[in-house]
């Protein structure tokens, strides 16, 4: 039945005179959603609304699943249109469309109508009035409920004239790519996928780097980093994964450093190729999935260590969730099933049986100075050999 969607949007339309470029950055975002969707479709956007007209047979439930992955969309109509080929004609579509999409019509319902196009010669309350009490005419059973009815008929007088009377929620937030670009550190776990898309729904493009160990982590680990990131590329479009072999760095470290504060000078190593990567690629900052108190490495005192190595900004969307809520958001986005298989990653193979807690920045830099003999050759050879795989 339906053929088409309107798509509304929350947030871009508080925007002034740069709205249109929201807008814009949405229809794109849009038509390289419906890409990987059977059928063609037209998107365009006209006077605060973006449409999506099929042109071809189509997926219903497919459309629909590709477009609330699309940040920027806060409602997808499925509608109905017809030309303007007089009221008379308009009523009877609305009495078709009541009739094909509530087969129970034992329902109140409101006419909400909008007339967008001024030179209609009906006004939006004449538009209520007259289709309502079509409507009643053809379905006696049905009775007007103007405060909290069962079917809202919504109505857009437009170049043609638009029915739907229901809203699909989509994902909210700001099309990716108008908030510019930052550098994901992405591991095997729950924590930073969900990271990586609360950033990506504020309108941020998405890089990401993976810091692999082999021998210790397996190729199944690093695929499975691969595969989160899929996940998470079907919300932020491409992905450019920086995967770093890890191993030397990590295996120099235990062996010229306190094992108490091997996981915050790892840390620490991997935020500065984090940035440097980030820094070549135009990030405007690297993103964690850190949380206060979570485990060791993630006190206060331990991401104050972490952030002094760096100049860009640290965003951390998670800071002050609990794990359940940060499960609760993987569960939603996909990526939970997936973060639980047991695949360690690099992060987890030399922990000290008792982490320190609080480190102190001075001791940890004294420390750090017991790798100057080969850190920085051995930080050159893994950006060296940066494996990078596009997803998506």
């Amino acid at each position: 039945m339906f053929k088409a969607f309107l798509i509304k949007y929350a947030e871009i339309g508080i925007k002034g005179k740069n709205r249109h470029l929201f807008e814009d950055a949405l229809v794109h975002q849009i038509k390289y959603a419906l890409k990987k969707c059977e059928g063609q479709f037209l998107i365009s956007k006209s006077q605060g609304r973006i449409y999506v007209d099929a042109q071809t047979e189509f997926d219903y439930d497919e459309v629909v699943e590709h477009l609330q992955r699309v940040f920027g969309i806060s409602g997808i109509c499925p509608v109905v249109y017809v030309e303007d080929e007089g009221f008379e004609k308009l009523c009877d579509t609305i009495v078709g469309y009541i009739a094909d999409v509530y087969p129970d019509r034992n329902k109140t319902f409101k006419i909400n109508a909008r007339r967008a196009r001024k030179d209609y010669p009906k006004e939006s309350m004449e538009i209520n009035a007259d289709i309502g009490e079509a409507v009643l005419k053809a379905y006696p059973e049905m009775h007007v409920d103007v405060h909290n009815p069962d079917i809202l008929l919504c109505i857009e007088v437009r170049e043609k004239i638009y029915i739907y009377s229901e809203i699909i929620p989509g994902p909210g937030g700001m099309p990716v790519g108008t908030g510019g670009k930052a550098m994901l550190l992405l591991s095997g776990g729950i924590d930073s996928p969900v990271a990586g898309y609360m950033i990506a729904k504020r309108g941020v493009k998405i890089d990401a780097v993976y810091f692999h160990a082999p021998p210790y982590t397996s190729d199944r680990a690093k695929q499975k980093v691969v595969d989160l990131a899929k996940i998470v590329s079907r919300y932020t479009g491409p992905i450019y994964l920086h995967v770093i072999n890890f191993t030397d760095i990590q295996l120099y470290i235990h062996e010229k450093c306190p094992h108490e504060e091997l996981t915050i000078i790892m840390r620490r190593y991997m935020m500065r190729i984090a940035e440097h990567i980030a820094k070549e690629t135009e990030c405007l900052g690297l993103i964690t999935g850190e949380s206060i108190g979570q485990v060791a490495s993630q006190t206060m005192n331990s991401l104050m260590a972490t952030n002094e190595v760096c100049e860009l900004p640290v965003y951390r969307p998670l800071i002050g969730f609990d794990k359940q809520e940060i499960v609760e958001v993987a569960e939603k986005i996909g990526t939970f099933e997936t973060s639980i298989l047991p695949y360690e990653d690099c992060c987890t193979i030399f922990v000290a049986k008792h982490p320190v807690t609080k480190p102190n920045v001075n001791i940890i830099r004294r420390h750090e100075h017991n790798l100057d003999e080969r850190i920085e050759e051995l930080v050159k050879t893994a950006l060296e050999t940066d494996e990078l795989i596009i997803v998506g």
